[in-house]
């Protein structure tokens, strides 16, 4: 009894359509998964910073479950990544909602910066041809020195501590949004829409974040 082996190189670039569809899939994906977040929120508004908390666990635990799920079930990894959108938006509800009611200008000054920063920096990451994998290592570890910096911030009065942390934040967004739209360009798999929509939705989302902080801690 013979058995075949069958070789396996490197997956083949997408053709020109598939890229196009993969952008439009990844897109799409994006945008509803926004509009869970935005349900999330508006039904979270009201909610104990306890409940924010579990909320947030459970995004968490949808997240890492969509990153196995996108190889074997594309419904499937759809599915969660609307959960994650929704579980997310249920966490902010009560901080979204603060600014909401406090400086309703912010929040939606905010989401224009936010589309703006997002158009900007996503186009100029899509368009490049230069490899920035190198700088998202880079930024992966300026990420982890700024939530080292957040919690200084916390027990340390800083004088304009949360401006510059919102500032450096959207430094480093920057360079991590040019880097999931190159590799978005880039993709060999469209099965992998789930899983960078939800990068591309994180970066959003933080971006987001950091402007509300912004507009919204001005005098």
């Amino acid at each position: 009894m013979t058995t075949a082996t069958t070789t396996t190189g490197p997956a083949p670039p997408l053709t020109r359509d598939q890229s196009a569809t993969l952008f439009g899939q990844t897109m799409g994906l994006v945008a509803v998964t926004a509009a869970f977040f935005a349900l999330g929120a508006y039904m979270g508004r009201d909610l104990s910073g306890g409940w924010a908390i579990v909320w947030f666990i459970g995004a968490f635990g949808a997240l890492i479950a969509l990153n196995f799920a996108t190889a074997r079930s594309e419904k499937l990894a759809i599915g969660l990544l609307f959960g994650f959108g929704l579980l997310l938006g249920l966490a902010m509800g009560p901080t979204i909602n603060y600014y909401a009611t406090a400086e309703p200008q912010a929040v939606w000054q905010a989401g224009g910066a936010t589309a703006l920063f997002m158009a900007g920096f996503g186009t100029a990451g899509y368009a490049t041809r230069r490899d920035l994998s190198g700088l998202a290592r880079g930024l992966f570890w300026a990420l982890l020195a700024l939530i080292v910096f957040g919690i200084v911030l916390i027990f340390v009065n800083i004088p304009n501590g949360a401006l510059i942390y919102s500032i450096l934040g959207l430094v480093i967004f920057a360079g991590l949004t040019m880097y999931d739209f190159q590799r978005l360009r880039r993709a060999k798999d469209i099965r992998t829409a789930p899983l960078l929509a939800a990068s591309i939705f994180l970066d959003a989302v933080n971006v987001f974040l950091f402007f509300l902080s912004i507009f919204g801690g001005r005098d």
